[in-house]
């Protein structure tokens, strides 16, 4: 990871369904916050199409084609993106975070907790797999939305190296305080930042508050979004994680010998 390092949050009403009308917002986008200075941008998640479940065979088929735009476009700007899509592969469909390394797929990671609540797991397939990704902007452990909610998968990125975590959301009212909440326990916990995105505006019959977060590792909030669009842009200074995970050292104080190693 640099010493210093520009990070954005691209918050934006999805368009429900419109997969060009999306990708060309987001490449704008990308274009305004590479100028500046911005090395490593998050998407909200299924940025694509939204949640167009009735659809989403259809939104995955289109996926190659957005990730080859977007990868076109991240090596012009030497950008690192971050954003989930729908994802098919041998008849089922996931909800897949792409990293992009400007303009090489690095790595990708199936979201793997399904929010049963509103029926995500009847449409999508949950991964299997977590992901942390060696990048030009750093180690970046990526998680999605509802991941949020446990704590296990963030402590297995932090102990495997993630010095950044990336989340696309789309997390909608009413539970803001929730996801303000559980995000800045996430970087203290672990002592790392972490950029997470959300989409604003109403799709369907769901009204998403925004609120995307750039956190400090202290969990201190760098920027925080409104309920509108925006592009938030912070700078994360890794001499200051690693001092201060060595002032409080929560790493080397652990007793896994007492509560089970974490696999």
């Amino acid at each position: 990871m640099e010493e210093s390092l520009k990070v954005a949050a691209i918050q934006f009403n999805i368009t429900y369904g419109e997969i060009d009308r999306n990708l060309t917002k987001v490449v704008a986008a990308l274009d305004r916050v590479a100028r500046q200075g911005v090395k490593l941008a998050v998407l909200p998640e299924m940025w694509s199409a939204g949640y167009d479940y009735k659809r989403l065979a259809r939104h995955a088929a289109e996926t190659p084609r957005v990730i080859e735009a977007l990868c076109r476009r991240a090596a012009e700007l030497k950008l690192v993106v971050v954003g989930s899509l729908p994802e098919q592969d041998d008849g089922k469909i996931y909800n897949t975070a792409y990293v992009i390394d400007q303009g090489e797929l690095v790595g990708s990671y199936r979201k793997l907790h399904m929010f049963s609540t509103m029926g995500e797991d009847r449409f999508l397939s949950p991964g299997d797999k977590t992901l942390v990704v060696s990048t030009s902007v750093g180690h970046l452990g990526i998680a999605i939305c509802y991941d949020v909610r446990f704590p296990e998968l963030f402590r297995k990125m932090a102990l495997e190296g993630a010095e950044i975590i990336c989340l696309p959301a789309e997390w909608p009212k009413p539970r803001q305080e929730h996801w303000r909440t559980l995000l800045r326990a996430r970087a203290m916990e672990n002592q790392l930042f972490i950029v997470a995105t959300n989409c604003c505006g109403i799709q369907s019959k769901l009204d998403f508050f925004g609120m995307s977060l750039l956190l400090s590792a202290r969990g201190e909030v760098l920027a925080e979004g409104g309920e509108t669009e925006a592009e938030l842009i912070a700078t994360f200074n890794y001499q200051e994680m690693v001092e201060y995970r060595a002032q409080i050292n929560c790493s080397a104080d652990r007793r896994p010998e007492v509560y089970g190693i974490l696999l």
